[in-house]
């Protein structure tokens, strides 16, 4: 247990290392390379890559390189994205933007195959059941990486709060931020100063540093996995090619409960995008200015993480419809606010408030929506998440993608559209799903082994 515990804590702090200085990053993206929205199209090719990725290339490398190697050269790709941002330019920061979308893919699914492996193996060595050291493994894991979110962001608001980043924002200025930004393609002359280059690298250093000690701690303390071990998944990795994969993955559009749940999916990635792109720019860096936009992305970090605990334990009593409610209610009010809001530095609190009710609503988002897919569409997981991972990354991509083309409201009119569209969506798949076996919880079917039939949408 020990030695299957330490392989466990190694892939945790390599992650954390990694996702500390990429998560911050992405964050002061749409401030940082403000310049014909360089940043935010950055951002936007990159979960496009993550997107092609996905679909082919995670089996590919691991069969090839094994786990532990197929971690550590996706994590390179991560690197190579830091380093792009010292000399950011479109021939810079695109480039490595597909790397690391490329290398996104393998690397999540090289994480879940080594802890898989891992539990699985310990479990027949102790006579447990492997489900329940699968578990335990990924729940050490989440523990560990979902405080990356605060580390990185404290570190860019603690390097990047100098007093040479600290500018006068004159009340004229003020009136350009918030959701009527006068100019979203340029860089205002307010808070959204760049901070002086060796703050900038003095950061990216920090961030690099980061990402090299990620890769390191896991060439140098990860075990491979055993041979026998590694062959059984690879046997498994074998079967699928890219195009039966990506033939699954629209096949399972032939039911309609999954067609149903698109817009829901979008929205997931369409609202993570409008925070971390949008708010953070027309909002705090062009009221506060850039030093404040860690600051308010660890608030957002700390409840959503906060939240997600809560509600995956609190689901059972509550179920999944009253969570959906809470957070389209939150969503909604949060949205309509941000119209009406003119952002002030005198206001300080009210921007911790946004980003701590917008995660409220995304652990809801990410929580309820994954074991939605987990719950509907048990006998074919691996198309449905797929498809998951497919409209979330697109939302994503459509949010950042716009980013620069579109003023702020205009993405808030969009974001609430979309929202009422998923719940009005989500309303019609708990409705087929009552239909289906009226006054029978979900829960129960799967327990009584009843199959869902599937219903062709396309």
């Amino acid at each position: 247990m020990e030695r299957n515990l330490k392989n466990v804590l190694v892939i945790s702090f390599g992650f954390l290392l990694l996702f500390t200085a990429y998560g911050g990053l992405q964050n002061l993206q749409s401030s940082l390379n403000s310049e014909e929205g360089l940043g935010v199209a950055s951002l936007s090719v990159l979960y496009a890559a993550l997107i092609l990725s996905s679909m082919f290339l995670p089996p590919i490398l691991i069969k090839k390189l094994g786990c532990k190697w197929t971690i550590a050269t996706s994590m390179c790709c991560y690197i190579a994205f830091s380093l792009g941002n010292f000399y950011a330019s479109w021939y810079t920061l695109i480039p490595t933007s597909v790397i690391l979308g490329l290398g996104g893919a393998p690397l999540w699914s090289a994480k879940c195959t080594y802890l898989t492996i891992a539990g699985t193996s310990y479990a027949e060595k102790a006579g447990k059941h492997a489900k329940d050291i699968i578990n335990q493994y990924f729940g050490v894991f989440f523990l560990v990486f979902q405080s990356s979110g605060i580390w990185g962001n404290l570190i860019s608001s603690l390097i990047l709060s100098q007093p040479s980043t600290k500018v006068e924002i004159s009340e004229e200025d003020l009136e350009c931020c918030g959701a009527y930004n006068c100019l979203t393609d340029t860089t205002n002359s307010t808070g959204s100063a760049k901070p002086s280059n060796s703050l900038i690298y003095t950061l990216l250093g920090v961030y690099t540093a980061s990402g090299v000690l990620a890769v390191l701690l896991v060439i140098i303390f990860l075990d491979q996995i055993k041979s026998d071990q590694a062959e059984t998944e690879k046997e498994k990795l074998e079967a699928p090619s890219f195009w039966s994969t990506f033939l699954a993955t629209f096949r399972h559009l032939k039911d309609k409960r999954q067609c149903l749940l698109i817009p829901l999916t979008i929205y997931s990635g369409l609202e993570q995008g409008f925070l971390s792109g949008d708010y953070t720019k027309v909002y705090v860096t062009c009221a506060l200015g850039i030093q404040y936009v860690g600051y308010v992305m660890i608030c957002f970090a700390a409840v959503n993480s906060l939240c997600s605990l809560l509600f995956g334990k609190i689901s059972k009593f509550t179920g999944r419809k009253l969570l959906f409610a809470l957070a389209t209610v939150t969503n909604t009010a949060c949205i309509i606010a941000l119209l009406l809001w003119k952002p002030h530095p005198k206001q300080l609190a009210v921007f911790f408030v946004f980003p701590a009710l917008w995660g409220l609503s995304d652990a809801v988002w990410q929580t309820q929506t994954n074991a939605l897919y987990g719950i509907l569409f048990e006998k074919h997981k691996e198309a449905a998440f797929a498809n998951y991972r497919l409209w979330e990354s697109l939302g994503f991509v459509i949010a950042f993608g716009y980013s620069t083309k579109l003023q702020a409201y205009i993405k808030l009119y969009i974001l609430l559209s979309v929202l009422v569209l998923s719940m009005v969506m989500y309303g019609a798949v708990e409705y087929l799903e009552a239909k289906r076996s009226p006054g029978m919880p979900t829960a129960t079917k799967k327990e009584n082994g009843r199959p869902h039939s599937q219903e062709t949408c396309m």
